[in-house]
């Protein structure tokens, strides 16, 4: 069998660094096969990095190794990591890109990757994802053991995790993404069709995990002096150029403009608190 090994960085596409990677990848396990989930997430920007990484991760097969370079520490004592769960590996900085992953995961083992062996003979300041990252990922690939990569520590690095809350009839939220086209991602979510008319939420972050049952034409929400609602099955459902309320591909509540970008129309950044009155 080919083991996979999925790449997501903050790289781009216009320098060398992603296909010098897969060189040295290929180098030592030359039957890997490779993924790109993206290498556009902002330069240096974690938590972008750690929602795509989140709503990606589980569409893979069991076995994928997932290396992971979003590295603003790289040179610095943040300590590069290897993370294993009962169904994947993760190889990553120790900055909190892990950490909305994790969350779903009751049990895991994180090595520290200090044993040279497994490393380049030569290890840059500044491409920590060259000559430890891919190295460590490849090695993995190829059988070499989780522990033979250097001791397991305890704890990791964690980024904040998006907020979420329910007090009555309000949900509130905050923006996890803007997407390619300007769609809102909101951190609302996982959220179902039953039917067409209700919706069953199983919040994805926070503490509450009771799913809510949510009827479609009483959700809405208030964002830069415009109301929207409700939410609805499709972009086709509103005018072009209309904003609405939806649920994405990943089950979270978007706010999006039909043909047209939501963030450019209502001025929004990643971050920004969302409130949603969903008429309990």
């Amino acid at each position: 069998m080919n083991p996979t090994i999925a790449l997501l960085t903050d790289f781009g596409l216009d320098d060398t660094y992603v296909g010098v990677m897969k060189g040295v990848m290929q180098g030592i396990c030359p039957e890997a096969h490779f993924v790109d989930i993206t290498h556009k997430i902002n330069p240096q920007n974690v938590r972008q990095a750690a929602f795509a990484l989140l709503n990606s991760y589980r569409y893979f097969q069991s076995g994928t190794i997932f290396l992971i370079v979003v590295d603003p520490g790289v040179g610095s004592t943040r300590k590069p990591i290897a993370v294993q769960t009962h169904d994947y590996v993760f190889v990553a900085p120790d900055n909190g890109i892990l950490t909305y992953l994790l969350a779903e995961y009751e049990s895991y083992t994180i090595v520290e990757l200090s044993n040279r062996t497994y490393q380049r003979n030569v290890v840059s300041n500044t491409f920590h994802g060259r000559d430890i990252f891919a190295p460590a990922a490849a090695h993995l690939a190829a059988g070499i053991p989780l522990f033979k990569l250097g001791p397991e520590i305890e704890y990791l690095f964690k980024q904040p995790i998006p907020h979420l809350s329910i007090e009555g009839s309000t949900i509130t939220g905050e923006i996890a993404h803007i997407d390619h086209f300007g769609n809102i991602i909101t951190s609302i979510g996982q959220m179902d069709w039953v039917d067409p008319e209700t919706l069953t939420l199983h919040p994805r972050f926070g503490k509450l995990r009771d799913p809510i049952r949510l009827r479609a034409a009483q959700v809405s929400t208030t964002i830069n002096h415009h109301t929207i609602t409700p939410i609805q099955v499709a972009y086709s459902e509103v005018e072009r150029g209309g904003l609405l309320l939806l649920v994405g591909s990943s089950g979270y509540l978007e706010i999006a403009v039909n043909q047209g970008s939501a963030v450019a129309r209502l001025g929004v950044s990643i971050g920004d608190r969302i409130e949603v009155q969903i008429g309990v």
